[in-house]
């Protein structure tokens, strides 16, 4: 299933609109899955947050301190596809 992200925007409040290379494309809260611990303290800034990126290698969305998510977990929740528990959903990302 996995589908490789070919455009991000931060949209604000932890939001990222997203397009996968199948077309299949819309927009993703991460407020409530991200613990904003370790690598992914500094998206708590939402100045931070909105310099996410296409990382062409991974075929999904960076931080410039090397923060992902699954490019899976992102596909489930806009193609409405969940590949993963609820619970699992906040260690993946």
């Amino acid at each position: 299933m996995f589908k490789d992200v070919i455009a991000a925007k931060a949209l604000g409040d932890y939001r990222l609109h997203l397009r996968f290379e199948d077309g299949v494309e819309g927009a993703v809260d991460l407020a409530p899955h991200l613990s904003f611990r370790g690598v992914f303290e500094p998206l708590r800034d939402p100045a931070y947050f909105a310099q996410v990126r296409v990382d062409l290698v991974l075929g999904t969305v960076a931080w410039p301190n090397g923060a992902d998510v699954d490019p899976n977990v992102l596909y489930g929740r806009i193609a409405g596809t969940l590949i993963v528990q609820e619970h699992d959903v906040c260690s993946a990302v």
